[in-house]
């Protein structure tokens, strides 16, 4: 709770608005209040309610999502956020059915959770919660699992409960609403919980619980206790689920026995998926417009007696209550049309005449409602035929706004406190008001940083309201960083890890039907594992298929002879034939190419290392000034990115690094310290941007960062300065008057001079053309240079991946940053219409993207019949530069709510009210621009939407689909490397050093493609001499292998073999084991067997042996023909002196072979000391081969 929510609770306006609401049936109107004001009544009177020990919820119902949402934040502001719960669902029917949003089905469970606890609460709920059916609140209270640790639970039982409640079981737990059930293990990934839990039960006994990490699997923290919630609130018991879909399969049947024709075949074809899905997996989203056949309760019967009812404008609420029945009528009326609908039916209840009557008859019993009511509006309009038992008129006034003007702040201040008026000067965070603090000392404002609220002074408080106010009655005024700098408070997300996005999977785990590289036979299919007997052991065998129905079965033991193919176009892959030479020869072709990109890379290498540069001074006091001067705290990365950039600079060498980081990442500010460096040691920087608008936004940004340090003389080159200040600003540069200067290409033309250019920072290189390039390599040859980008095009990552660039990736978020909503979708008009008019409606604008430029007059004509209010404009790349800037700086200024554009809009312009982006025909583009074009939303304070649609009578191509999952799963921030990772492996690398090589990857694959340039450079730089061994082929009679009992699922099996087979020590294969036991419990016989025939294939290929062969009695093994040479003579007989069993040794054409005769010793005895002597001899052998 803040001070000034308690200073509020004090007032004598809030002690009588507390004393008129005591019995159940009161109406009090409070009239003349605006937004902020209200929530902070709010939130005095809940304070207040709760100071009096009067155990009530506060329930405020609004007009729109977006008001619930400022609300909410100003509510979490004077409150704190474990007491605000804020109820989201979509406003439209048409947006519901077409989308889902984890996020506001889990902040619908929170919600009515709290309104159910014995802990009082506010709740915020736009009109169109209260229009939701819900399921009896007796079944939500009791869908919550108690687990306790200890307690005994019926794993059967468990599962059942855990899909009544709405989760899906799979084979891993990885994302929020799944579950998965592995021997006596069970893992849960809670929706109410930001890390998944791991359930170890012994018989029924629940013996540990520990959370896990959902991407790694491993095992974190251990837990004592945990609530599951419900996934969602569309709630059922099996039984009643099946007992209510019956009855709408009725309803249906009827309705479609009352047709013919075309139509009967329409409605058959909706009904028949839709019915057969909810009966195999529970609720299904298509189920949503039918609620009234499973749900028969609204969100007041989750009310109790007393609860406060706050209805925030009932005249507005009505308003919207019009204006969405109209647009459901039409939903419905378009979804009858295309037999898609029931007809006749309730979709929603009666809202308004819930409030205005508290009664309510959804099942044909008249229900009452005993709630007190505030209703709060700024005028007493649409208020006829409501009574109230009490009126009150609150004068409010809001804040003007000062832009940073001071001296102007300063007079009214001063005026305030002659009036004896409470001031309070807000900033979000104490680190701002410290800012705000030694900002205000400057111009003689000397104001304390309080705890609490003093009445009659002025003062300094840490609060994060949206807005700030003036009570003149009260005597009390609030100013936040809104009026005082113009700068908006960003909320933080209660959730900062959910997302409705996916989580990732590795873009290497295989699947039956994908495309696969075995290293000696080429390009396969890979058909799943297969557990075959051979001298009478038991293995796993990776089953690949080959041209002409050949197959191959690879042992486990060679796994790592086999890589997923990554290259072109999946649909062209050819595969190999075992009888054919092509693929040795297509070896033999690409390992000469790698030989030839190895060279140049060594000669990059060399010139890199040969070249000489400007060595940078060390920190000093002033830069140390400029550092702090930072408005925000820095993240992990942008310290460690900051640190990495400084020492290179402070090298002789010249500086070549990429700073790889999401959109609002802070690259910025770390260019700009940089910058600062080097201006401080008196040499100058050019800062080259792909477009004028973004220079300009970059000079206006460096202006402020630069403010304090009037020295440093930056200039624009730009076509938004005249002819003369371009040419003013180009002598300058060269007379070294100019510190700092940023601009587009236009900084590399001829007439451009440097007198002593130090650093260049270049953001998004990628979208600059060939001669420019070619300019800034010649600029490259001694200047530090520093490249910005979001997602790095596959060609610049994979330079930095093999080293011949260096690199900083800003991956942590900055605090308060929203992940971008993400939704992939068939087209769907009304969906796209909503979307549009929730933005505007919220003040914001929108980016509608479609590629073609013949007809987009027509799609420009199509928006603005959607949203016929709205100011259409529009850009495209064959618009001339000066059309085009026109056009974005009156989008820029606010004279369009909505842009139809083209991919011109790809990078190069930042406007933060630009929060809703819908992309038509998303399956054409590259995972790059697709997440370079949802980079242009999410700037501000504001929760950002991307809609991606794609034909509805056109499937994606199995690529188009990928990327479009990519680009969904990716929602969470700082995806931008992760993502340019999969781009590397659905495009392939490309061009690495500006020659064509899609060829060489394709034909090989990227990761073989990837191994045999990474072995040709260590190679030529004596790097990592490889050790020289074989690849031994191991039969014994023994059962070694994950038993389909103990690890169920192929895709986590071939997981843990690869992991096994990858252990090089016995840290490492402890390290697996440890994952294995935490996963999936105790370890079985034949998975112990598993690592010892490891660890002896281990020891096996560096002894440089070709088989080993054995049957309990004996064991046989060939060693190579060099090994036998390393082992000749007396060597032999040393190595085995510790091998405690009789030995045969012989040789055959000129291969050694041992025959090691056991003495009855168990299998991993004599496994165990076998590896030891392999162990040992390859010691000698690789010490022989030097």
């Amino acid at each position: 709770m803040s001070a000034l929510t308690d200073f509020i609770s004090r007032l004598p306006l809030t002690e009588s608005i507390v004393l008129n609401q005591s019995s159940p049936d009161t109406a009090q109107l409070i009239s003349g209040i605006d937004d902020t004001p209200k929530a902070a009544l709010a939130a005095g009177v809940f304070v207040r309610l709760k100071a009096e020990k009067q155990k009530k919820n506060s329930l405020i119902i609004t007009d729109t999502q977006f008001r619930a949402d400022r609300l909410s934040g100003d509510l979490e502001a004077l409150v704190g956020q474990d007491n605000v719960f804020e109820i989201q669902a979509e406003e439209s029917l048409a947006t519901e059915t077409a989308i889902a949003s984890r996020d506001a089905d889990l902040s619908r469970v929170l919600a009515l959770r709290a309104m159910q606890s014995n802990t009082p609460a506010m709740i915020v709920a736009p009109l169109v919660a209260l229009t939701r059916r819900y399921p009896d609140p007796a079944v939500f209270r009791s869908a919550v699992l108690d687990l306790k640790k200890s307690d005994t639970y019926v794993q059967a039982d468990l599962a059942g409960r855990l899909i009544e409640m709405g989760y899906r079981k799979e084979a891993l737990a990885a994302s929020p609403g799944e579950f998965a059930v592995r021997g006596e293990i069970v893992d849960i990934y809670p929706i109410n919980m930001d890390s998944p839990v791991r359930l170890d039960c012994f018989d029924e006994e629940l013996e540990s619980m520990r959370t896990f990490d959902a991407d790694s699997q491993k095992s974190l923290d251990k837990i004592q206790h945990v609530f599951v919630f419900p996934v969602s609130d569309f709630l059922l018991s099996q039984a009643d689920f099946s007992t209510d879909l019956q009855t709408l399969q009725n309803a249906f049947i009827a309705y479609r026995d009352s047709l013919k024709g075309i139509e009967k075949k329409k409605i058959t074809s909706f009904f028949d998926p839709l019915l057969a899905r909810s009966r195999e997996s529970g609720f299904d989203r298509g189920l949503l417009p039918f609620a009234e056949f499973f749900l028969t309760h609204s969100l007041l019967e989750y009310a109790k007696q007393d609860d406060l009812l706050f209805i925030d404008d009932f005249a507005r609420i009505n308003e919207q209550a019009k204006l969405q029945e109209e647009k459901d009528a039409q939903w419905m009326t378009d979804a009858l049309k295309e037999f898609r609908l029931l007809p006749d039916l309730k979709i929603k209840l009666d809202a308004t005449n819930l409030l205005k009557k508290s009664q309510q008859n959804i099942t044909g019993k008249l229900q009452r409602f005993h709630n007190p009511k505030i209703f709060l509006s700024n005028l007493t309009r649409g208020l006829v035929g409501l009574a109230f038992t009490a009126k009150q008129t609150l004068l409010t006034r809001p804040m003007q706004q000062y832009f940073g003007q001071m001296p102007a702040l300063k007079a009214d201040v001063d005026s305030y406190r002659k009036r004896e008026f409470t001031v309070v000067l807000a900033a979000a965070s104490h680190e701002r008001l410290l800012s705000l603090q030694r900002t205000l000392h400057d111009f003689d404002m000397n104001f304390a940083i309080t705890d609490e609220v003093l009445p009659g002074t002025a003062q300094l408080q840490v609060s994060a309201l949206s807005r700030g106010f003036e009570l003149p009655d009260q005597k009390l005024v609030v100013l936040t960083e809104a009026e005082l700098f113009a700068k908006v408070k960003k909320r933080i997300p209660r959730h900062a890890t959910f997302s409705n996005a996916e989580r990732i999977t590795s873009y290497n785990q295989l699947k039956v039907g994908d495309y696969v590289v075995h290293v000696n036979h080429g390009i396969g299919r890979y058909e799943g594992l297969t557990t075959l007997e051979a001298n009478g052991g038991k293995q796993d065998y990776l089953t690949l298929a080959y041209a002409q129905n050949a197959k191959i079965f690879v042992p486990i033991t060679h796994l790592n002879l086999v890589q997923k193919y990554i290259g072109g176009d999946q649909g062209k892959v050819k595969i190999n034939s075992l009888n054919s030479t092509d693929w040795a020869k297509t070896k033999h072709k690409v390992a000469t190419k790698v030989e030839d990109i190895a060279d140049d890379l060594i000669a990059l290498y060399a010139k890199r290392e040969a070249e000489s540069g400007f060595a940078f001074s060390a920190d000093d006091q002033a830069q140390d000034k400029f550092d702090n001067e930072f408005a925000y705290p820095e993240t992990v990365d942008q310290l460690r990115s900051i640190k990495e950039i400084k020492s290179d600079m402070e090298s002789a060498k010249p500086m070549d690094r990429l700073l790889v980081g999401d959109v609002g990442f802070g690259k910025t500010e770390v260019a700009l310290r940089a910058a600062f460096k080097a201006i401080h040691d008196h040499k100058q920087v050019a800062f080259l941007t792909p477009t004028t608008i973004l220079s300009q936004q970059h000079y206006e940004t460096a202006l402020e960062r630069f403010s304090d340090f009037p020295d440093v003389r930056i200039a624009v080159l730009s076509r938004f300065n005249t002819p003369a200040q371009n040419k003013a600003a180009i002598k300058k540069i060269k007379d070294h008057q100019i510190d700092l200067v940023i601009g587009t290409h236009r900084l590399l033309s001829k007439d451009v001079v440097f007198d002593d250019l130090g650093l260049l920072i270049i953001d998004e290189e990628q979208r600059f053309g060939v001669k420019h390039k070619e300019k800034i390599k010649q600029l490259r040859a001694s200047i530090d240079v520093l490249t910005l980008t979001a997602t790095p095009i596959p060609r610049t990552l994979n330079m930095a991946l093999v080293g011949a660039r260096d690199l900083s990736v800003l991956e942590t978020p900055p605090a308060n940053r929203f992940p971008i909503q993400t939704y992939v979708l068939e087209s769907n008009w009304p969906v796209v219409a909503d979307a549009m008019e929730k933005e505007i409606g919220r003040g914001g604008q929108v980016f509608f993207l479609h590629n073609r430029v013949q007809d987009i007059e027509r799609t420009v004509g199509e928006v603005q019949r959607l949203v016929p209010d709205a100011n259409v404009g529009y850009i495209h790349g064959q618009m001339n530069e000066t059309q085009l800037e026109n056009v974005l700086m009156d989008f820029l200024n606010g004279v369009y709510d909505v842009l139809v554009t083209t991919t011109i809009i790809e990078t190069g312009v930042d406007i933060p009210n630009v929060n809703t982006l819908i992309v038509e025909n998303s399956q054409r583009f590259g995972l790059s621009q697709l997440y370079q074009l949802r980079g242009r939303i999410g700037r501000s304070n504001r929760l950002a939407y991307a809609y991606f649609t794609f034909p509805p009578d056109r499937q994606p191509t199995e690529d188009a689909q990928k990327r479009l999952e990519a680009i969904r799963d990716f929602t969470e921030l700082g995806s931008g490397f992760k993502l340019a990772m999969r781009d590397l492996s659905i495009r392939g690398a490309g061009d690495l050093l500006g020659k064509q090589q899609h060829g060489f990857i394709d034909s090989v694959g990227y990761e073989l493609y990837q191994q045999m340039l990474q072995e040709a450079v260590a190679a030529r730089q004596g790097k990592h001499k490889k050790a020289i061994q074989t690849n031994a082929e191991i039969v014994l009679d023994i059962e070694a292998l994950l038993p389909e009992d103990y690890v169920g699922d192929s895709s986590q099996k071939i997981e843990m073999y690869q992991r096994i087979r990858k252990s090089q020590n016995q840290a490492q294969f402890d390290e697996v084991r440890q994952d294995l036991i935490d996963r999936f419990g105790a370890i079985p016989q034949q998975v112990e067997n598993l690592f010892a025939l490891a660890r002896l294939k281990n020891a096996a290929d560096l002894a440089n042996v070709v088989n080993l062969r054995g049957d309990g009695t004996q064991v046989r093994i060939l060693f190579s023909k060099k090994a036998s040479r390393a082992l000749a003579g007396e060597t032999v007989f040393k190595t085995l002196q510790d091998l405690p069993y009789k030995v045969r040794v012989k040789a055959i054409d000129d291969q050694l072979e041992l025959t090691v005769i056991l003495n009855k010793d168990p299998q991993l005895t004599y496994l165990g000391k076998i590896t030891d002597y392999l162990e040992s001899a390859a010691k000698e052998i690789q010490h022989a081969f030097g």
